[in-house]
């Protein structure tokens, strides 16, 4: 963002994913910013010391607020409820969820919303690393670390904006989802499985949101959409007036000896991701380049190079006879595709599956069997749900009944901590991949010791 006017903004649940790489970026750009929230972990937390922006002390503050604030970036994680909030309405000052202060930072650009159940961080990813390599100015919001990257939000002068559409509640103050705050002219949907059950109760009201976003396509802007899906297909399908419709499907590829490739028009490409599902995500992310005035040429030139997003089957240990994946995934879906994936990439090994259920929806005894076969392609997986976590949140506790059940699998491993989860580990023959799926942390357990474990 270039400076013209520097302005004094205040971030409240500044520890957040986004939240912390916007008030870095906000720093950088020059205006003058300043933070809260009641905990903040690493690594937000090393990274917001290092810019100088860790808030002295945790905990929420009225103090902080004051009449010469020209913004409030409001962080999901903020109640109703915080006393920060409630000085900034009393004080009358301008309050902005961050999707609504992205969209007032980039009304002049062309906005890219890229949403969806799964798949959108990939997505956007290669989108952002397609338009770097071909050196083409952009501004974006990703939901991951992407290599090459600095930060997960970047906003500047540039004429076209790369953003990651969460379906999640935009703020306290205004429960719908974040994606229809950015007011897309191209976007972009990869698929529907049921989410965020916590907000969303109902299967119907949750497809309605992506409906919603198709909706929300103005005239003579574009829908790209993953005809492969069928809820997707039938949004895809609505007649919507000079609204330009996209179907893509999955990029046509061939697996030889652990080595993907792209089949196109010149040939073979080598690329480094795998999976089926990620071949859909790369159709996807070829659409909308074109729409961005990139050629196939470039396309591919571009994605030869192209490293997963962080945390999505990211490789962390390889050897010639194994491989170790870390991955974010924990709906139903995410579970099912990256299980696949691995197992398909690699016929001849078996596939070794920890799973860590850690999401409100995971631990919700009402929405657990979504997970029925999400795990077929797995032999003998350890499955955590966290004792402690259970207890943070408030819900009962899980049985291995339960579970086994839910995932239709007799041959679950079943842990609550971070003992039982080493001693079912080390009673593994340590053979073929080892796949490590959370977006907790393993009941505290470091995952670098797992696969040193599991490589050595």
């Amino acid at each position: 963002m270039t400076n013209h006017n520097s302005l004094k903004i205040h971030l409240i649940a500044v520890g957040g994913a986004i939240m912390h790489n916007l008030a870095i970026a906000l720093k950088r750009a020059g205006h003058q910013v300043t933070g809260s929230d009641d905990e903040i972990f690493d690594p937000a937390k090393s990274a917001l010391e290092t810019e100088g922006l860790l808030p002295e002390h945790n905990g929420w503050n009225p103090e902080n607020i004051h009449a010469e604030l020209d913004a409030i970036i409001l962080g999901m994680h903020a109640r109703e409820d915080n006393p920060e909030l409630a000085k900034a309405q009393e004080l009358g000052l301008k309050i902005y969820s961050f999707p609504e202060f992205i969209f007032e930072q980039s009304k002049n650009k062309q906005r890219v919303v890229i949403a969806g159940s799964h798949g959108k961080t990939s997505i956007t990813a290669m989108v952002m690393h397609v338009l770097n390599f071909q050196q083409k100015e952009f501004d974006y919001l990703v939901g991951s670390k992407v290599k090459g990257f600095d930060l997960s939000v970047q906003l500047s002068d540039a004429p076209v904006i790369i953003i990651e559409g969460d379906e999640y509640l935009n703020s306290t103050l205004d429960r719908v989802p974040k994606f229809l705050k950015y007011h897309h002219h191209i976007a972009l949907i990869s698929g529907i499985a049921w989410d965020h059950f916590n907000v969303f109760p109902t299967y119907e009201g949750y497809v309605q949101l992506f409906h919603d976003l198709a909706d929300q396509s103005p005239k003579a802007g574009s829908l790209i959409y993953n005809e492969k899906d069928p809820e997707v297909k039938k949004i895809g399908k609505t007649k919507r007036t000079d609204v330009n419709s996209i179907p893509y499907k999955t990029h046509p590829y061939t697996v030889e000896n652990g080595q993907t490739f792209l089949k196109t028009d010149n040939g073979k490409v080598a690329v480094n991701i795998i999976g089926e599902h990620n071949m859909e995500n790369l159709a996807g992310a070829k659409a909308i380049c074109k729409q961005l005035g990139i050629t196939d040429a470039q396309f591919y030139e571009a994605m030869a190079t192209f490293e997963s997003a962080n945390k999505r089957l990211t490789p962390l240990k390889t050897t010639p006879e194994a491989m170790v994946y870390q991955d974010f995934a924990h709906s139903p879906s995410k579970v099912m595709a990256t299980t696949k994936a691995v197992a398909e990439q690699f016929k001849d090994r078996n596939t070794q599956v920890l799973l860590e259920l850690h999401t409100f929806s995971s631990l919700n005894k009402d929405f657990l069997p979504q997970y029925a076969g999400a795990l077929d392609s797995a032999k003998q997986p350890i499955i955590l749900v966290n004792e402690q976590v259970l207890q943070h949140k408030g819900l009962p506790a899980i049985s291995e009944e339960e579970i086994k059940a839910a995932f239709k699998k007799d041959d679950i491993q079943y842990v609550r901590n971070a003992e039982e989860l080493k001693a079912a580990f080390s009673g593994l023959a340590k053979e073929g991949n080892l796949l490590i799926m959370t977006s907790g942390n393993l009941a505290g357990v470091p995952i670098m010791e797992l696969a040193d474990d599991w490589t050595k």
